[in-house]
């Protein structure tokens, strides 16, 4: 029994370890616990160089700009059910512009002169989605791109987990890979926005370097229109007793049931409080750990669960109500019934079983079969696949437009650019605030 205790305190230690490589460093982050309910996009200067791809020092990901509470979301709901809603993502092409494909320097000096219709574009419609540009068949011409339209770079919001590889393999490279493991081939990515506990980039540019043989679209979907099409009394049951994630699974405790019932519970915790402990050291927003067992192996496992947040916010720029909930890809039932289509998931490194995550109501309150599958057939029939080419960029406003990946097979290599806003932001800003007193 001896010699199992110290196994079993060696497991915790390592297991504990692990736990913490998983989740974002406070080493980026000097304020820890930013109170959730912040209003705004933290403001970060970042150097403008449209004519270089250089190396800068890029900021964190800003604050989640929630917005004000909506006294009446049913009402509001009404509302934009009557407004007509612009086109999501708008397509513009070289061609569109009389641009050859292959003249990069032409197409350089047109995202310079037009940066701030183009920007505009991706408030109006959510996303754009720009074809034939060869510059942008590269990193460097991608980097180039984004710093023409003056897009402000920021990490990703995942900066300390190793499972987010940058494209070039440089450890301060501000272009990711975009999820083209092989062994996530067969991984539906579900329809979300990026953000991890307190912070959420503004905006995001998604590249292909190269298109898988079959399959592997880039997924984008409407936020307002999600908004609009949700049933009312669960749009108005899920705002009033919010949503939390949970964000982390550890199931590696299968081995406390070998002990004898009555000293389990003083086991279970003491490691509750260890893992508890370590994790919130290491994270700028309060985690609660919760005993539970695995979905997948009724294995007993410890569940880390984010705080509670609204599944709507307004809009940090044009003050538009917009559905900004992770239920799509967060949620392991509707993940276990598109494993009935594509197959199980590949478990291939202790990150992917660590990294399982749920959703439910903020009082812990579990939605119900019949709510997950609306939610689940509103947000696909939103669903946009784009088929990208080498060079094809999507410029996407982080709040307005979810995004996600159709499995695929052969080679994939598709990559990202997170920002925290981008210059002409707050002129925008005040150009929306005009139009409302106007029409107030």
């Amino acid at each position: 029994m001896l010699d199992r205790r110290v196994n079993a305190a060696v497991l915790l230690a390592c297991m504990v370890s692990s736990a913490t490589a998983f989740v974002p460093s406070a080493s980026n982050h000097p304020v820890r616990r930013q109170q959730q309910q912040e209003h705004g996009v933290r403001s970060t200067t970042t150097i403008f160089a449209p004519l270089q791809a250089a190396s800068i020092e890029t900021p964190p990901s800003p604050l989640t700009a929630w917005g004000d509470r909506i006294s009446d979301i049913r009402k509001l709901q009404q509302e934009v059910k009557k407004q007509i809603i612009p086109e999501f993502g708008i397509e513009l092409s070289a061609a569109d512009v009389g641009i050859a494909s292959d003249d990069t320097q032409a197409q350089l000096k047109y995202f310079q002169e037009n940066a701030m219709e183009i920007k505009q574009k991706m408030q109006d419609h959510g996303a754009v989605v720009l074809r034939g540009f060869d510059l942008m068949k590269t990193q460097e011409g991608f980097q180039e791109f984004y710093n023409a339209l003056g897009m402000k770079v920021c990490q990703d919001p995942l900066q300390s987990v190793s499972a987010r590889p940058t494209a070039d393999g440089k450890k301060d490279s501000p272009v990711y890979e975009a999820v083209n493991k092989e062994s996530r081939k067969n991984f539906f990515i579900g329809m979300h926005n990026e953000f991890v506990g307190t912070r959420a980039p503004r905006a995001a540019a998604f590249v292909c370097f190269k298109a898988a043989d079959t399959g592997g679209e880039f997924l984008i979907a409407d936020g307002r229109r999600m908004f609009r099409d949700l049933d009312p009394d669960l749009v108005e049951e899920l705002y009033q007793r919010n949503i939390r994630y949970s964000v982390m699974e550890l199931p590696f405790f299968g081995w406390i049931d070998n002990f004898p019932e009555p000293i389990q519970g003083p086991i279970m915790a003491g490691i509750k409080g260890l893992v508890t402990a370590a994790i919130n050291a290491k994270v700028d927003f309060d985690v609660e750990m919760l005993w539970g067992e695995s979905g997948y192996d009724n294995t007993k496992m410890l569940q880390a669960r984010a705080p509670k947040q609204p599944p709507i916010v307004v809009h940090p720029v044009t003050g538009e109500p917009t559905w900004f909930c992770n239920v799509h890809s967060h949620s392991s039932k509707l993940r276990k019934d598109r494993e009935s289509i594509y197959g199980a998931e590949r478990f291939e490194d202790g990150a992917s079983q660590i990294n399982k995550s749920d959703m439910f109501f903020g009082d812990d309150g579990n939605l119900s079969d019949e709510q997950l599958q609306h939610m689940d057939e509103v947000t696909m029939k939103n669903v946009r696949f784009v088929k990208m080419t080498e060079g094809d960029v999507v410029l996407l406003d982080n709040y307005k437009c979810m995004h996600g990946r159709n499995v695929f097979d052969g080679t994939r290599k598709h990559a990202v650019a997170w920002f925290e806003g981008w210059e002409g932001e707050e002129e925008m800003k005040k150009q929306n605030a005009k139009v409302e007193a106007l029409a107030a």
